[in-house]
């Protein structure tokens, strides 16, 4: 009996102790592993909170966005004519229908390093800086052709070609002066993007047929790759309301004056701004 206590209080014992051993050990194993259960997961939440954070740097905030920017509609004058609302721009169309705003003078009005017929200044000898530069490399390139260009006039303000508009009126008449004279308000040269150019063979006079001199032909076929066009080409006075102008140099910019010559189109024709009937 005793012996039988003694081995069942050893089998308890051993139990016991069995069932501590395999729980230390069970505490064990989970002590060695947790931490690398929480490193895991820390991992995979830093990941995510960078994640997160990225994606908020990558989506544009809306309320900081520009809002579009709407294009000013152009307005009518008493007279039915559009008043252009981007006088300042190298492509601004002024025609019969189309007038610059009422008192405006182009801006950085600066007199080009080329010949003119007269050596005194005049406001005349003037055009916008970036068609200048652009004039002087087109004479520069004629030279090196063996062709002698001569600037005859450029910049006209409103009232000089007021003046000029009058005095044709008064010795053509109306009607006449209508097709090769602009209404003041509706120049180009008022732009300062235009120059008129001719040559000592022409005696410095603008006709038409300037067209058959050398510097006619070669300014023709070569003004676009300086970004000018000739601006009233012949047989497009019905789209231009102007006779044929060899001689009328407007500057465009190089991105589409080729296009406007390979084409033989006006700027009328190129931005479908053709006149009412």
């Amino acid at each position: 009996m005793k012996w039988k206590s003694i081995v069942i209080g050893m089998g308890l014992s051993l139990t016991l102790t069995g069932c501590s051993w395999a729980e230390s050990l069970n505490s064990f194993s989970s002590d060695i592993q947790t931490p690398d259960v929480e490193q895991e997961q820390s991992s995979k939440e830093k990941e995510k909170t960078e994640n997160s954070e990225q994606q908020k740097e990558e989506t544009p905030q809306e309320e900081n966005l520009p809002a579009a920017e709407e294009k000013e509609v152009e307005k009518k004058d008493s007279d039915g004519l559009t008043i252009v609302n981007e006088p300042k721009s190298i492509q601004v169309v002024v025609n019969k229908q189309r007038k610059l705003p009422e008192g405006y003078k182009p801006p950085d009005l600066v007199v080009p390093d080329v010949p003119f017929y007269f050596n005194e200044f005049h406001p005349k000898k003037q055009m916008r800086e970036e068609a200048a530069k652009a004039l002087e490399e087109l004479f520069a390139g004629a030279k090196k052709n063996g062709i002698d260009l001569v600037a005859a006039s450029g910049y006209r303000s409103y009232e000089r070609q007021k003046s000029i508009y009058q005095q044709n009126v008064a010795e053509r008449g109306e009607k006449e002066a209508n097709q090769f004279s602009a209404k003041p308000g509706t120049s180009e040269h008022q732009t300062g993007l235009a120059m008129d150019v001719t040559s000592a063979q022409m005696a410095f006079k603008l006709k038409q047929s300037f067209r058959q001199t050398d510097e006619g032909e070669w300014l023709a076929n070569h003004a676009h790759e300086y970004g000018f066009v000739i601006r009233y080409l012949k047989g497009k006075s019905d789209i231009t309301g102007y006779s044929y102008e060899p001689w009328h140099l407007r500057y465009v910019g190089k991105d589409i004056s080729t296009t406007i010559h390979n084409q033989e189109e006006t700027l009328e024709e190129f931005f479908g701004l053709y006149p009412s009937s």
